[in-house]
């Protein structure tokens, strides 16, 4: 049997090894990138490095637009907005019991082109949706009940629903919002610059500062660091554990066969002594088998007549079955034990 407790700790250990790699990854290339002090120098940064393009840069500012998005609910100014609606519910389960449960009815995203300003000039930012680290302000939550009345309810009582409302939220990246960027700049051919995701490289948007990034990111990879030792160890003693027990089990079956060869061989012994003198009677050579393979394991003296349930194995008489818990050959619950008959 495989040891899926181990081998799915082993898993998460590398997965979580993977990660930490990653993240300390980016934290040491976020460290190499260059930093722009003013939007206004990024122009000729651009033309004085136009010979090392792609060039992956680190930006901050506050956000702009010149035709900013007005949010209906909360009355915000913003340039991502994002509107989703779910339909909350209690739906009847298969245990004749009302759990509550929630499905998305409505989502909806706008955005409009906006910049990046420091009040010496500004950065246009494309793709930030895509971005890691960007993460928009719940600007409003409103929970609307759902209507009563006598049909409604009898029909969501026959479909084994009952409706509770409509939560309705609304996010949104605000104009004024201080923003760090990390990402490849560019120029189109009018003059206008604009910081996007780099072909090969971070694309990070975050509220944190360009150090406080790094740092947060190198946390992360300490965290995944030693939780991938954590579950190493775990695994490393799952696997360990079952192959001592596989190893052991082996090693008692086998002193059980060899229990069972030496009882066979007393017993035909035995029955050679007390069988008739006449020689010319030719000694049954397949007893051997016979008791080998028909003997109780346990007491070794009355053949098995009793099969486990669910295991489905055959190795015990019913005496001895009926001091068992779990089955001798496979260790696995004894629910049940069927006394079989001999033709």
């Amino acid at each position: 049997m495989i040891p899926w407790g181990g081998v799915g700790c082993c898993m998460s250990a590398a997965a979580l090894y993977l990660l930490g790699r990653s993240s300390g990854r980016d934290a040491d290339v976020l460290k190499s990138v260059t930093r722009v002090g003013q939007l206004k120098d990024l122009a000729d940064i651009l033309d004085t490095a136009c010979k090392v393009l792609p060039l992956v840069v680190t930006i901050s500012g506050r956000v702009g637009s010149d035709a900013p998005i007005n949010c209906e609910q909360s009355g915000l100014r913003g340039v991502i907005v994002e509107e989703t609606a779910e339909q909350h519910f209690l739906k009847h389960n298969d245990a004749a019991s009302w759990i509550q449960d929630s499905a998305l009815m409505l989502s909806m995203n706008k955005e409009v082109p906006w910049y990046l300003d420091d009040g010496t000039g500004h950065v246009y930012v494309v793709g930030a949706r895509g971005a890691t680290g960007l993460v928009l302000t719940v600007a409003s939550e409103v929970f609307e009940e759902s209507g009563r009345s006598l049909v409604r309810g009898t029909l969501d009582y026959l479909q084994g629903l009952k409706m509770l409302g409509v939560r309705r939220t609304e996010r949104v990246l605000p104009t004024g919002t201080f923003l760090t960027v990390v990402g490849e700049v560019v120029k189109d051919d009018i003059g206008t610059v604009r910081i996007q995701r780099p072909h090969k490289g971070p694309f990070y948007v975050s509220q944190k500062g360009i150090d406080q990034l790094i740092s947060y990111l190198g946390q992360w990879a300490r965290w995944y660091n030693f939780a991938s030792m954590g579950f190493t160890a775990v695994g490393v003693y799952l696997l360990a554990k079952h192959a001592a027990q596989y190893f052991l089990e082996r090693q008692r079956r086998w002193e059980l066969h060899k229990r069972v060869l030496a009882a066979a061989a007393q017993r035909q012994a035995k029955e050679s002594e007390g069988s008739s003198e006449n020689s010319d009677i030719v000694p049954d050579n397949t007893r051997t088998d016979h008791l080998v393979l028909d003997i109780c394991v346990i007491c070794l003296e009355q053949e098995y007549n009793a099969v486990f349930v669910p295991c489905g194995h055959m190795c015990c008489c019913t005496t001895c079955s009926s001091h068992l818990t779990q089955c001798p050959l496979c260790r696995r619950r004894i629910d049940q034990v069927v006394k079989t008959f001999r033709h």
